[in-house]
Protein backbone atom coordinates (compact mmCIF):
# COMPACT_ATOMS: atom_id res chain seq x y z
CA UNK A 1 0.00 0.00 0.00
CA UNK A 2 1.02 3.25 -0.80
CA UNK A 3 0.72 6.25 1.59
CA UNK A 4 -1.45 7.49 -1.51
CA UNK A 5 -3.25 5.03 -1.17
CA UNK A 6 -3.76 4.58 3.24
CA UNK A 7 -4.38 7.93 3.26
CA UNK A 8 -7.26 7.68 0.96
CA UNK A 9 -8.52 4.75 2.40
CA UNK A 10 -8.24 6.25 6.15
CA UNK A 11 -10.28 9.62 4.85
CA UNK A 12 -12.91 6.87 3.19
CA UNK A 13 -12.88 4.79 6.55
CA UNK A 14 -13.16 8.09 8.93
CA UNK A 15 -16.11 9.67 6.75
CA UNK A 16 -17.82 6.27 6.89
CA UNK A 17 -17.65 5.72 10.82
CA UNK A 18 -19.50 9.57 10.84
CA UNK A 19 -21.96 8.77 8.49
CA UNK A 20 -23.01 5.47 10.35
CA UNK A 21 -22.70 6.48 13.97
CA UNK A 22 -22.14 10.41 14.90
CA UNK A 23 -23.71 12.41 11.06
CA UNK A 24 -22.83 15.55 13.06
CA UNK A 25 -19.40 14.70 13.89
CA UNK A 26 -17.98 14.88 10.46
CA UNK A 27 -16.37 18.14 9.29
CA UNK A 28 -17.64 19.07 5.15
CA UNK A 29 -15.22 17.19 3.55
CA UNK A 30 -12.49 18.65 1.20
CA UNK A 31 -13.43 16.57 -1.85
CA UNK A 32 -15.63 14.10 -2.72
CA UNK A 33 -13.78 10.19 -1.56
CA UNK A 34 -14.81 7.93 -4.40
CA UNK A 35 -14.13 4.49 -3.25
CA UNK A 36 -17.86 3.18 -2.50
CA UNK A 37 -18.92 0.07 -4.42
CA UNK A 38 -20.99 1.70 -6.65
CA UNK A 39 -19.65 2.07 -9.69
CA UNK A 40 -20.42 3.87 -12.74
CA UNK A 41 -18.18 2.08 -15.40
CA UNK A 42 -20.47 -1.00 -17.00
CA UNK A 43 -19.46 -1.15 -20.70
CA UNK A 44 -16.80 -3.79 -21.55
CA UNK A 45 -12.99 -2.32 -22.28
CA UNK A 46 -11.90 -2.67 -25.91
CA UNK A 47 -9.91 -5.59 -25.92
CA UNK A 48 -6.73 -3.64 -27.01
CA UNK A 49 -6.70 -1.44 -24.23
CA UNK A 50 -6.73 -4.39 -21.92
CA UNK A 51 -4.36 -6.28 -23.25
CA UNK A 52 -1.69 -3.63 -23.16
CA UNK A 53 -3.25 -3.42 -20.02
CA UNK A 54 -2.12 -6.93 -18.97
CA UNK A 55 1.22 -6.51 -21.01
CA UNK A 56 2.33 -3.44 -19.04
CA UNK A 57 1.69 -5.52 -15.84
CA UNK A 58 3.13 -8.48 -16.34
CA UNK A 59 6.27 -6.19 -17.65
CA UNK A 60 6.34 -4.15 -14.27
CA UNK A 61 6.85 -7.52 -12.48
CA UNK A 62 9.09 -8.93 -14.72
CA UNK A 63 7.05 -11.64 -15.52
CA UNK A 64 8.25 -13.16 -18.95
CA UNK A 65 6.67 -16.01 -21.20
CA UNK A 66 7.47 -19.67 -20.44
CA UNK A 67 5.87 -21.32 -23.92
CA UNK A 68 6.23 -24.89 -22.04
CA UNK A 69 4.26 -23.68 -19.34
CA UNK A 70 2.21 -21.53 -21.00
CA UNK A 71 0.66 -23.89 -23.39
CA UNK A 72 -1.46 -26.04 -20.95
CA UNK A 73 -2.84 -22.16 -19.25
CA UNK A 74 -6.34 -21.08 -21.10
CA UNK A 75 -8.81 -18.50 -19.96
CA UNK A 76 -11.16 -21.32 -19.47
CA UNK A 77 -9.80 -23.38 -17.16
CA UNK A 78 -8.67 -19.79 -15.06
CA UNK A 79 -12.33 -19.43 -14.92
CA UNK A 80 -13.19 -22.55 -14.29
CA UNK A 81 -10.98 -22.73 -10.98
CA UNK A 82 -12.34 -19.33 -9.66
CA UNK A 83 -15.57 -20.58 -9.66
CA UNK A 84 -14.59 -23.69 -7.73
CA UNK A 85 -12.59 -21.53 -5.35
CA UNK A 86 -16.18 -19.77 -4.54
CA UNK A 87 -17.65 -22.54 -4.28
CA UNK A 88 -15.05 -24.11 -1.58
CA UNK A 89 -15.16 -20.52 0.04
CA UNK A 90 -18.87 -21.30 1.38
CA UNK A 91 -18.07 -24.91 2.02
CA UNK A 92 -15.72 -23.74 4.21
CA UNK A 93 -17.75 -21.28 5.83
CA UNK A 94 -20.32 -23.84 6.17
CA UNK A 95 -17.90 -25.78 8.08
CA UNK A 96 -16.40 -22.76 10.40
CA UNK A 97 -13.00 -23.13 8.80
CA UNK A 98 -12.48 -19.32 8.28
CA UNK A 99 -9.00 -19.50 7.68
CA UNK A 100 -9.37 -21.61 4.60
CA UNK A 101 -12.80 -20.09 3.53
CA UNK A 102 -10.10 -16.80 3.77
CA UNK A 103 -7.80 -18.44 1.10
CA UNK A 104 -10.17 -19.87 -0.73
CA UNK A 105 -11.96 -16.46 -1.30
CA UNK A 106 -8.25 -14.91 -2.16
CA UNK A 107 -7.91 -17.32 -4.65
CA UNK A 108 -11.56 -17.01 -6.27
CA UNK A 109 -10.02 -13.29 -6.91
CA UNK A 110 -6.48 -14.35 -8.14
CA UNK A 111 -7.87 -17.03 -10.52
CA UNK A 112 -10.55 -14.51 -11.95
CA UNK A 113 -7.15 -12.02 -13.14
CA UNK A 114 -5.49 -15.18 -14.44
CA UNK A 115 -8.35 -15.87 -16.50
CA UNK A 116 -8.90 -12.36 -17.94
CA UNK A 117 -5.28 -12.08 -18.23
CA UNK A 118 -4.66 -14.97 -20.27
CA UNK A 119 -7.52 -13.81 -22.22
CA UNK A 120 -5.64 -10.93 -23.20
CA UNK A 121 -2.17 -12.71 -24.44
CA UNK A 122 -0.52 -13.11 -21.08
CA UNK A 123 0.08 -15.90 -18.51
CA UNK A 124 0.51 -15.19 -14.92
CA UNK A 125 3.67 -16.91 -13.17
CA UNK A 126 4.05 -15.15 -10.34
CA UNK A 127 1.90 -14.20 -7.27
CA UNK A 128 3.31 -10.24 -7.93
CA UNK A 129 2.24 -10.16 -11.04
CA UNK A 130 -1.60 -10.82 -9.98
CA UNK A 131 -1.08 -7.05 -7.99
CA UNK A 132 0.43 -5.27 -10.98
CA UNK A 133 -1.82 -6.55 -13.10
CA UNK A 134 -5.06 -5.54 -11.54
CA UNK A 135 -3.38 -1.98 -10.79
CA UNK A 136 -2.86 -1.43 -14.81
CA UNK A 137 -6.28 -3.00 -15.29
CA UNK A 138 -7.47 -0.30 -12.49
CA UNK A 139 -5.39 2.31 -14.08
CA UNK A 140 -7.23 2.20 -17.38
CA UNK A 141 -10.87 2.50 -15.71
CA UNK A 142 -9.02 6.02 -13.74
CA UNK A 143 -7.21 7.42 -17.49
CA UNK A 144 -10.65 6.80 -18.90
CA UNK A 145 -12.29 9.18 -16.26
CA UNK A 146 -13.89 6.90 -14.07
CA UNK A 147 -11.86 7.49 -10.77
CA UNK A 148 -14.64 5.89 -8.48
CA UNK A 149 -14.58 2.57 -9.78
CA UNK A 150 -10.27 2.73 -10.21
CA UNK A 151 -10.38 3.02 -6.31
CA UNK A 152 -12.93 0.49 -5.94
CA UNK A 153 -11.26 -1.98 -7.71
CA UNK A 154 -7.63 -1.53 -6.07
CA UNK A 155 -9.22 -1.25 -2.46
CA UNK A 156 -11.53 -4.52 -2.88
CA UNK A 157 -8.68 -6.03 -4.08
CA UNK A 158 -6.78 -5.40 -0.85
CA UNK A 159 -9.42 -6.75 0.78
CA UNK A 160 -9.04 -10.28 -0.81
CA UNK A 161 -5.55 -9.70 -0.52
CA UNK A 162 -5.86 -9.38 3.40
CA UNK A 163 -8.10 -12.54 3.29
CA UNK A 164 -5.01 -14.66 1.60
CA UNK A 165 -2.58 -13.74 4.63
CA UNK A 166 -5.57 -14.18 7.15
CA UNK A 167 -5.38 -17.67 5.89
CA UNK A 168 -1.71 -18.10 8.00
CA UNK A 169 -2.91 -15.68 10.76
CA UNK A 170 -6.57 -17.33 10.89
CA UNK A 171 -7.84 -13.91 13.03
CA UNK A 172 -10.74 -12.92 11.46
CA UNK A 173 -14.43 -13.58 12.99
CA UNK A 174 -16.82 -14.76 11.09
CA UNK A 175 -18.67 -11.43 10.13
CA UNK A 176 -14.94 -10.60 8.54
CA UNK A 177 -14.78 -13.63 6.21
CA UNK A 178 -18.50 -13.56 5.36
CA UNK A 179 -18.03 -9.38 3.73
CA UNK A 180 -14.73 -10.46 2.55
CA UNK A 181 -16.04 -13.06 0.69
CA UNK A 182 -19.33 -11.39 -0.62
CA UNK A 183 -16.90 -8.61 -1.89
CA UNK A 184 -14.71 -10.45 -3.92
CA UNK A 185 -17.40 -12.24 -5.37
CA UNK A 186 -18.52 -8.80 -6.56
CA UNK A 187 -14.85 -8.03 -7.52
CA UNK A 188 -14.69 -11.16 -9.91
CA UNK A 189 -17.84 -9.61 -11.20
CA UNK A 190 -17.22 -6.86 -11.69
CA UNK A 191 -13.46 -7.72 -13.11
CA UNK A 192 -15.32 -10.05 -15.83
CA UNK A 193 -18.04 -7.64 -16.66
CA UNK A 194 -15.08 -4.86 -17.60
CA UNK A 195 -12.35 -6.80 -19.40
CA UNK A 196 -14.02 -10.49 -20.31
CA UNK A 197 -18.08 -10.21 -20.52
CA UNK A 198 -17.46 -13.79 -21.60
CA UNK A 199 -15.66 -15.22 -18.86
CA UNK A 200 -18.56 -14.66 -16.44
CA UNK A 201 -19.85 -17.26 -18.19
CA UNK A 202 -17.14 -19.60 -18.49
CA UNK A 203 -16.73 -19.21 -14.89
CA UNK A 204 -20.41 -20.30 -14.30
CA UNK A 205 -21.01 -16.97 -12.49
CA UNK A 206 -24.44 -16.16 -14.91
Amino acid sequence: MTPKDGLMLGEELSQRLYELFWPEGALAPARTIAVRSTMTTTTPYPAPDSAAAVVRGLDTARDRPQPAEDASCSPQKYAGMSRNFRASAWKHLDENDLAQASNKAWGLVAETVKAISAQHGGIIHAHRSIWQVVRELARLVGDAGDVPTQDWIINSFRVARSLHSNFYEDKDQEVDVIAGLRLCEELSRRLYELFWPEGAAADGSI
